[in-house]
């Protein structure tokens, strides 16, 4: 039985993908960081875990229950943070709904038994990637000197969860679970 590679997670609008996306390019023209570019723009909920491929069905209908009882709630997004030495990312002001939502998440995937506990995103600080694992050490410094001052301000309102799942080569948006209106 073959298994698939699923992540949870919140997705912007498309504007701020497309606006994040030219981040990425920057990061993979200046420095040669590519990797990020695998992956639409995200904040990670629950990190990379793996099913058989005929769970699908249970992980789906498992956050669709899931989502149905979540309320909308912004998302503020302010200039450019780091994990030295090789994450560039965008500063997420407001962490404590995500954190919540995290939270909750995280109940739901142990006792659907989708994900063990000790596979939970328990330590969150949510964050909008641009530049991870494949920048150099050297680059981060030189990358992080251009971006820790510079500007970066957008918001958008999360209305729903989304599964991206892996197709061997990069990360696809699977499904989108709305949020109720409530």
């Amino acid at each position: 039985m073959s298994k698939k590679l699923y992540l949870i997670a919140l997705v912007p609008l498309q504007e701020i993908r497309d606006e994040v996306e030219q981040l990425k390019l920057e990061m993979k023209k200046d420095y040669n960081a590519s990797h990020t570019l695998k992956i639409p723009a995200h904040i990670t909920l629950q990190m990379p875990f793996t099913r058989k491929a005929s769970e699908e069905g249970h992980i789906i209908e498992t956050l669709k229950g899931f989502a149905g009882k979540q309320t909308p709630f912004k998302i503020n997004l302010n200039g450019f943070d780091s994990f030295p030495p090789r994450v560039l990312f965008i500063k997420i002001v407001n962490h404590q709904p995500i954190r919540e939502l995290s939270q909750k998440l995280n109940s739901t995937l142990i006792d659907s038994e989708l994900v063990s506990e000790n596979r939970v995103n328990d330590d969150l600080h949510p964050h909008m990637t641009i530049a991870t694992r494949d920048l150099e050490e050297q680059d981060y410094y030189k990358a992080w000197d251009e971006f820790q001052d510079r500007e970066y301000k957008n918001s958008f309102t999360a209305k729903s969860l989304f599964l991206l799942k892996h197709n061997g080569k990069f990360w696809d948006i699977f499904r989108e679970f709305e949020f109720s209106e409530a």
